[in-house]
Protein backbone atom coordinates (compact mmCIF):
# COMPACT_ATOMS: atom_id res chain seq x y z
CA UNK A 1 0.00 0.00 0.00
CA UNK A 2 1.36 3.46 -1.10
CA UNK A 3 2.02 5.90 1.51
CA UNK A 4 -1.12 8.20 0.02
CA UNK A 5 -3.39 5.28 0.27
CA UNK A 6 -2.60 4.77 3.89
CA UNK A 7 -3.06 8.45 4.64
CA UNK A 8 -6.69 8.54 2.97
CA UNK A 9 -7.51 5.76 5.51
CA UNK A 10 -6.28 7.24 8.41
CA UNK A 11 -7.91 11.06 7.35
CA UNK A 12 -11.06 9.05 6.60
CA UNK A 13 -11.13 7.62 10.04
CA UNK A 14 -10.19 10.84 11.27
CA UNK A 15 -13.71 12.50 9.34
CA UNK A 16 -15.71 9.71 11.31
CA UNK A 17 -14.15 9.46 14.89
CA UNK A 18 -12.37 12.92 15.45
CA UNK A 19 -9.34 10.43 16.87
CA UNK A 20 -7.22 7.35 16.32
CA UNK A 21 -4.43 5.40 17.88
CA UNK A 22 -1.44 3.69 15.89
CA UNK A 23 -2.47 0.16 17.24
CA UNK A 24 -6.18 0.01 15.97
CA UNK A 25 -4.41 1.63 12.67
CA UNK A 26 -1.64 -1.06 12.54
CA UNK A 27 -4.13 -3.55 13.13
CA UNK A 28 -6.37 -2.42 10.50
CA UNK A 29 -4.15 -1.28 7.62
CA UNK A 30 -1.70 -4.31 8.56
CA UNK A 31 1.62 -1.98 8.57
CA UNK A 32 4.02 -1.50 11.29
CA UNK A 33 3.24 0.72 13.69
CA UNK A 34 7.15 2.46 12.70
CA UNK A 35 5.44 3.29 9.58
CA UNK A 36 2.56 4.94 10.74
CA UNK A 37 4.50 7.08 13.06
CA UNK A 38 6.03 8.34 9.79
CA UNK A 39 2.70 9.05 7.92
CA UNK A 40 1.26 10.56 11.00
CA UNK A 41 4.26 12.97 11.39
CA UNK A 42 4.43 13.72 7.53
CA UNK A 43 0.64 14.29 8.05
CA UNK A 44 0.73 16.88 11.04
CA UNK A 45 3.73 18.76 9.36
CA UNK A 46 1.39 19.53 6.21
CA UNK A 47 -1.44 20.68 9.40
CA UNK A 48 -3.92 17.64 8.33
CA UNK A 49 -3.78 16.47 12.21
CA UNK A 50 -1.66 16.61 15.35
CA UNK A 51 -0.13 14.02 17.15
CA UNK A 52 -1.17 12.42 20.53
CA UNK A 53 0.48 10.24 22.73
CA UNK A 54 -0.31 6.64 21.24
CA UNK A 55 -2.23 8.54 18.43
CA UNK A 56 -3.60 11.34 16.76
CA UNK A 57 -6.47 13.65 16.33
CA UNK A 58 -8.52 15.79 13.72
CA UNK A 59 -6.39 19.78 13.29
CA UNK A 60 -8.83 22.38 14.36
CA UNK A 61 -7.61 23.51 11.11
CA UNK A 62 -8.25 20.40 8.85
CA UNK A 63 -11.60 20.16 10.46
CA UNK A 64 -12.44 23.44 9.14
CA UNK A 65 -10.84 23.01 5.55
CA UNK A 66 -12.31 19.71 5.00
CA UNK A 67 -15.88 20.97 5.78
CA UNK A 68 -17.10 22.76 2.42
CA UNK A 69 -19.81 25.17 3.83
CA UNK A 70 -16.87 26.27 6.24
CA UNK A 71 -14.23 26.83 3.12
CA UNK A 72 -16.82 28.85 1.39
CA UNK A 73 -17.46 30.99 4.23
CA UNK A 74 -13.46 32.18 4.62
CA UNK A 75 -11.53 34.43 3.38
CA UNK A 76 -14.63 35.41 1.13
CA UNK A 77 -13.78 39.05 -0.13
CA UNK A 78 -10.42 37.57 -1.43
CA UNK A 79 -12.26 34.61 -3.16
CA UNK A 80 -15.02 36.99 -4.96
CA UNK A 81 -12.00 39.62 -6.37
CA UNK A 82 -10.17 36.31 -7.22
CA UNK A 83 -13.12 35.12 -9.23
CA UNK A 84 -13.80 38.28 -10.90
CA UNK A 85 -10.40 39.04 -12.53
CA UNK A 86 -10.81 35.10 -13.65
CA UNK A 87 -14.14 35.73 -14.94
CA UNK A 88 -12.48 39.04 -17.07
CA UNK A 89 -10.47 36.33 -18.91
CA UNK A 90 -13.29 34.52 -20.75
CA UNK A 91 -14.98 35.22 -23.63
CA UNK A 92 -17.94 33.76 -25.26
CA UNK A 93 -17.65 30.45 -27.41
CA UNK A 94 -15.02 28.80 -24.87
CA UNK A 95 -15.57 25.17 -22.91
CA UNK A 96 -13.89 26.06 -19.54
CA UNK A 97 -13.36 23.50 -16.82
CA UNK A 98 -14.33 24.37 -12.86
CA UNK A 99 -13.21 22.11 -10.37
CA UNK A 100 -15.43 21.77 -6.91
CA UNK A 101 -13.68 24.18 -4.96
CA UNK A 102 -15.47 27.32 -3.18
CA UNK A 103 -13.30 29.81 -5.44
CA UNK A 104 -14.39 27.84 -8.41
CA UNK A 105 -17.66 28.19 -7.01
CA UNK A 106 -17.83 32.10 -6.83
CA UNK A 107 -16.72 32.24 -10.46
CA UNK A 108 -19.98 30.07 -11.49
CA UNK A 109 -21.97 32.67 -9.12
CA UNK A 110 -20.28 35.56 -11.00
CA UNK A 111 -20.83 33.36 -14.66
CA UNK A 112 -24.12 33.45 -14.14
CA UNK A 113 -25.41 37.02 -13.85
CA UNK A 114 -22.65 37.38 -17.00
CA UNK A 115 -24.18 37.83 -20.73
CA UNK A 116 -21.63 35.08 -21.96
CA UNK A 117 -21.63 31.84 -24.18
CA UNK A 118 -20.17 29.07 -22.99
CA UNK A 119 -19.63 25.04 -22.31
CA UNK A 120 -18.54 24.76 -18.61
CA UNK A 121 -17.40 21.32 -18.14
CA UNK A 122 -17.14 20.81 -13.88
CA UNK A 123 -17.23 18.15 -10.93
CA UNK A 124 -18.69 19.99 -8.40
CA UNK A 125 -22.31 19.97 -7.82
CA UNK A 126 -23.05 23.02 -6.61
CA UNK A 127 -21.34 24.34 -9.43
CA UNK A 128 -23.08 22.97 -11.76
CA UNK A 129 -26.33 24.09 -9.91
CA UNK A 130 -25.28 27.37 -9.94
CA UNK A 131 -24.89 27.75 -13.87
CA UNK A 132 -27.93 25.27 -14.81
CA UNK A 133 -30.37 28.15 -16.00
CA UNK A 134 -28.33 30.31 -17.65
CA UNK A 135 -29.46 30.19 -21.41
CA UNK A 136 -26.21 30.82 -22.98
CA UNK A 137 -24.30 28.27 -20.60
CA UNK A 138 -24.26 24.47 -21.33
CA UNK A 139 -23.11 22.58 -18.10
CA UNK A 140 -21.85 18.83 -18.41
CA UNK A 141 -21.30 17.12 -14.96
CA UNK A 142 -18.55 14.45 -14.96
CA UNK A 143 -20.05 11.08 -13.59
CA UNK A 144 -18.36 10.05 -9.98
CA UNK A 145 -18.93 8.92 -6.62
CA UNK A 146 -20.69 12.14 -4.30
CA UNK A 147 -18.25 12.84 -1.67
CA UNK A 148 -19.54 13.23 1.91
CA UNK A 149 -19.46 16.65 3.05
CA UNK A 150 -18.09 18.68 0.46
CA UNK A 151 -20.65 18.22 -2.57
CA UNK A 152 -17.91 17.37 -5.05
CA UNK A 153 -17.60 14.16 -7.43
CA UNK A 154 -14.45 11.89 -7.23
CA UNK A 155 -13.35 8.91 -9.02
CA UNK A 156 -12.38 7.99 -12.37
CA UNK A 157 -15.93 7.26 -13.36
CA UNK A 158 -16.29 10.75 -14.83
CA UNK A 159 -12.56 10.43 -16.82
CA UNK A 160 -13.58 9.21 -19.66
CA UNK A 161 -15.62 12.32 -21.05
CA UNK A 162 -13.06 14.39 -20.80
CA UNK A 163 -11.44 12.81 -24.42
CA UNK A 164 -14.07 13.47 -26.22
CA UNK A 165 -14.29 17.22 -25.30
CA UNK A 166 -12.18 19.83 -26.11
CA UNK A 167 -10.91 22.28 -22.55
CA UNK A 168 -10.02 26.06 -23.61
CA UNK A 169 -8.98 26.17 -19.94
CA UNK A 170 -9.13 24.51 -15.98
CA UNK A 171 -9.99 27.13 -13.08
CA UNK A 172 -9.19 24.88 -9.94
CA UNK A 173 -8.19 25.89 -6.49
CA UNK A 174 -6.38 23.43 -3.73
CA UNK A 175 -6.19 22.71 -0.30
CA UNK A 176 -2.44 23.77 -0.57
CA UNK A 177 0.41 24.91 -3.24
CA UNK A 178 3.82 24.61 -3.03
CA UNK A 179 6.94 25.19 -5.92
CA UNK A 180 7.99 21.79 -4.43
CA UNK A 181 4.61 19.77 -5.04
CA UNK A 182 2.49 22.36 -6.82
CA UNK A 183 -1.19 21.92 -6.38
CA UNK A 184 -2.00 19.72 -3.47
CA UNK A 185 -5.55 17.91 -1.81
CA UNK A 186 -6.07 16.13 0.84
CA UNK A 187 -8.62 13.47 -0.74
CA UNK A 188 -6.32 10.73 -2.59
CA UNK A 189 -9.25 10.12 -4.90
CA UNK A 190 -10.51 13.51 -5.61
CA UNK A 191 -7.06 14.00 -6.41
CA UNK A 192 -7.06 11.54 -9.62
CA UNK A 193 -9.88 13.05 -10.98
CA UNK A 194 -8.11 16.15 -10.92
CA UNK A 195 -5.27 15.40 -12.36
CA UNK A 196 -7.27 13.84 -15.69
CA UNK A 197 -8.86 17.67 -15.56
CA UNK A 198 -5.50 19.12 -15.69
CA UNK A 199 -4.33 16.50 -18.42
CA UNK A 200 -7.73 17.55 -20.54
CA UNK A 201 -6.90 21.12 -20.13
CA UNK A 202 -5.17 23.76 -22.89
CA UNK A 203 -4.47 25.82 -19.93
CA UNK A 204 -4.36 25.61 -16.01
CA UNK A 205 -5.08 28.30 -14.17
CA UNK A 206 -5.07 28.09 -10.41
CA UNK A 207 -7.33 30.23 -8.24
CA UNK A 208 -5.70 30.67 -4.72
CA UNK A 209 -5.99 33.06 -2.11
CA UNK A 210 -2.52 34.16 0.18
CA UNK A 211 -3.60 31.44 3.11
CA UNK A 212 -3.03 28.43 0.22
CA UNK A 213 0.93 29.26 -0.33
CA UNK A 214 3.64 27.66 0.89
CA UNK A 215 1.23 24.50 2.29
CA UNK A 216 1.14 20.90 1.14
CA UNK A 217 -1.50 18.21 1.60
CA UNK A 218 -0.95 14.59 0.83
CA UNK A 219 -1.28 14.26 -2.74
CA UNK A 220 -0.50 16.35 -5.79
CA UNK A 221 -2.24 17.22 -8.98
CA UNK A 222 -0.41 19.61 -11.07
CA UNK A 223 3.36 20.30 -10.97
CA UNK A 224 4.05 23.64 -11.21
CA UNK A 225 5.04 22.92 -14.97
CA UNK A 226 1.44 22.29 -15.54
CA UNK A 227 0.36 25.64 -14.31
CA UNK A 228 -0.08 28.51 -16.92
CA UNK A 229 -0.90 31.35 -14.72
CA UNK A 230 -2.10 31.42 -10.70
CA UNK A 231 -4.38 34.24 -10.08
CA UNK A 232 -3.94 35.28 -6.16
CA UNK A 233 -4.33 38.20 -3.30
CA UNK A 234 -2.46 41.16 -2.49
CA UNK A 235 -0.70 39.07 0.70
CA UNK A 236 1.40 37.09 -0.69
CA UNK A 237 4.93 36.59 1.36
CA UNK A 238 7.82 38.93 0.02
CA UNK A 239 9.40 38.09 -3.24
CA UNK A 240 6.73 35.21 -3.60
CA UNK A 241 5.82 36.88 -6.82
CA UNK A 242 8.93 36.93 -8.36
CA UNK A 243 9.75 33.35 -7.68
CA UNK A 244 6.69 31.70 -9.40
CA UNK A 245 7.32 33.86 -12.14
CA UNK A 246 10.88 33.08 -12.36
CA UNK A 247 9.25 29.27 -12.89
CA UNK A 248 7.22 30.23 -16.06
CA UNK A 249 3.86 31.27 -14.02
CA UNK A 250 2.30 34.23 -14.92
CA UNK A 251 0.55 35.68 -11.90
CA UNK A 252 -2.49 38.52 -10.99
CA UNK A 253 -2.78 39.74 -7.89
CA UNK A 254 -5.67 41.51 -6.96
CA UNK A 255 -6.90 43.35 -3.86
CA UNK A 256 -8.49 41.45 -1.60
CA UNK A 257 -10.67 44.35 -1.03
CA UNK A 258 -14.15 43.86 -3.02
CA UNK A 259 -15.90 47.14 -2.00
Amino acid sequence: MFASERQKIIMDKLMNQQRVTIKELSEEIKVSEATLRTDLSKMEESGLLKRTHGGAVLSEHQDSDTSFSMRESKNRDEKSAIAKKAAELLSSGQCIMLDASSTALELARILRDTSIRLTVVTSGINTALELNNHSDITVILLGGIVKRGSNSLEGNLGISILSKIHIDAMFTSANGFSIDSGLTDFSVYEVELKKAMVNASNKVIALLDHTKMNKNSIASFASIDQLDLIITNDELPDGYAVKLEDQGIEVLIVSGNTN
